[in-house]
This record gives structure tokens, sequence and C-alpha cells, in this order.
């Protein structure tokens, strides 16, 4: 069973140190610092048992690593600098102190690895699995921060990293191949920073429901088409060893990597603070996603997650 909620929030307020607010855990308000000719960057993520994590499939650190690199990965798309993280949790009774100093662990690590303070929440008893709610505060420079509505017709299209790990131990575990397997991707912060710093993205979004729909969340926003090459689309070891990799890479989400456009004029480098760079299409006039294959041009459908989407909806866009 967790600790009361007493104990459990003195506890975490002798394990988080920061110096971001300058009032965190413990008051009704959390009082944060911005920096100067700055604007805040504020998203929301939820993490509920049995959609996003099964604790018998995954450790309780990564998914306390999981639940924020939700949050972090919405301020890297943006450029942003991630200042402190704000968790309100809902514990089960049957929940062990273990599991939960674990998930904590996990959540703490990252956030210091990025500088991040956890600077407060809420938690509450659940009726059934565990669900947590991660608010993270970042900030850009006044005017400054990367959004999905710049793309232009032209502008190359590039992605970090590689895509398809998460959905590839998915899959394996839904089909019963493993019985567990932790996945920790890292949000790309320093390459969102250099990013802006450098001038030279136009749109910018995280990986996190598939690159088939989030680069279509681009293209909606900007008003444009795209294509893009098959071949050159990065797809991850761990994908490359099941028989429908590129499906994965393509829609399997949660890998936190950024899409992003450039003119074709810019000079992108093929790393970036030590990440891969990879230019995988271009963005076209129209509003059609297509997808080269093989000498062939087919339409690119958008069949990464969303939720509430019918089920009949779901099995089609799969065929």
């Amino acid at each position: 069973m967790p600790l009361p909620e007493r104990e459990l929030l003195q506890q975490l307020r002798r394990a988080v140190r920061g110096t971001n607010a300058v009032l965190g855990i413990g008051d009704d308000c959390a009082i944060l610092r911005i920096p100067a000719n700055h604007e805040a960057l504020i998203t929301t993520d939820f993490s509920i048992e049995g959609v996003h994590f099964r604790r018998g499939w995954q450790s309780a650190e990564c998914i306390g690593h999981r639940c924020l690199v939700r949050g972090l990965s919405d301020i890297a798309a943006m450029g942003g600098c991630p200042i402190a993280a704000f968790l309100s949790l809902a514990l089960p009774k049957n929940v062990p102190q273990r599991w939960v100093d674990r998930f904590f662990a996990g959540l703490l690590r990252l956030a210091d690895r990025y500088g991040v303070e956890l600077a407060g929440g809420d938690t509450s008893q659940s009726p059934g699995g565990v669900l947590a709610d991660i608010t993270v505060l970042g900030s850009a420079a006044k005017g400054k921060a990367l959004r999905r509505s710049g793309a232009r017709v032209g502008d190359r299209i590039y992605v970090t990293g590689a895509l398809g790990e998460s959905a590839a131990g998915l899959q394996l575990l839904t089909r019963k191949k493993i019985k567990r397997r932790d996945v920790l991707p890292q949000p790309r912060i320093a390459v969102g920073e250099w990013l802006i710093e450098e001038r030279l993205a136009t749109a910018s979004i995280d990986v996190s429901d598939g690159l088939s729909t989030d680069l279509a969340h681009i293209c909606e926003e900007s008003g444009v088409g795209a294509i893009v090459d098959a071949a050159a689309i990065p797809v991850h070891s761990s994908a490359r060893k099941v028989v429908n990799a590129l499906d994965l890479a393509l829609h399997g989400g949660e890998d936190y990597e950024l899409v992003f456009t450039a003119p074709k004029t810019a000079r992108i480098p093929s790393r970036i603070a030590g990440v891969d760079i990879r230019q995988i299409g271009e963005i076209t006039s129209g509003k059609a996603v297509r997808i080269s294959q093989n000498g062939r041009m087919h339409l690119l459908m958008s069949r990464g997650w969303e939720h509430f989407r019918q089920e009949d909806e779901r099995r089609n866009r799969r065929r």
C-alpha cells in the first residue's frame, strides 16, 4: 500500500532538489522564474495504466521515465528549455510503496538529466489502475518558439534519431514473444534549442502518435502536402527484427523523436547535439501526404494513435 499522502509528499520534498522554483512542493502554489524576454510553454499529458503502460510489462522506473518524457518532448518540439514539472498521481490501494519509490526514481532521474524540477502536483487514491498526469513548464525566447504551422512548399522534411523501437516492443509484448521490455526514449531538447538558435526550422512536432499522424498534423496546420521517401526513413534496429518494420516506423508512435521542416537552402547537418538527422522528404502543394516506395507513389494514411477513433475505422486504416 502507498504511504499516506502527507508522508509521501514529505518524502518527495526530501528527494527533490532544484533551483528553478522560488517556492516548490509544500505550498498552495509553486512560484517559478521565467527568463527575461521569454514566453512560457506549458504542456500536459496523461499516462493511464492499461492505455499507455502495463505494470506487468515495464519496470516502475521505465513508467516514471516515460511519464515525464511525454511532456519534455513537447517542449523540445517547440525549441524550448524545460523549467519545472507538476505531477498528479492517482494510485490504487494495492500498489506497494516500493513500486511508487521506483516510479519516482525513474521520473526524477530523467528530470535531473535535463535540469527540470518537480515543483508540485497532487496525489489521490484510484479506484482502478495507476493514473499519472504530468504538466511541464518551459520557456522560449519571445516570438521564437517553433510551431506546426510554418512549413512551406519546397521545404525539406527531417527526422531525428530512429523510429519504431517502442512499437516493436509493444508488438512483441502483445504477441507474448517477450514478457517485459523497458524502452527509455530521450527528449530531443538540445536539438530543438539548436533549431531555434540557428533559425533554420520552419515547423516542428514530436513523434508521439506516429510519423504518419504527426507529419499530417504539420501539413494540416501549414496548409500543405508532403512526399516521404520510404527508403530514407530511419528504422530502429529493434524494429528491423520484426516483419512489418516500416509500418512500425511510420505508424507506431511513442518514439519522441522530432520531425521538422526547413528551407531547401538551409544547411542542416547530419548530426545535431550528437543526434542523427535524416532528410526523409519534402513539402508539396496541395494537402495530400504521399509516400514513395519501390518506384511507386501511394497516399500515406494517418494510422498512428488517436484516442476515440472507432474500431472499424482503425481496422480500415490498417489495410
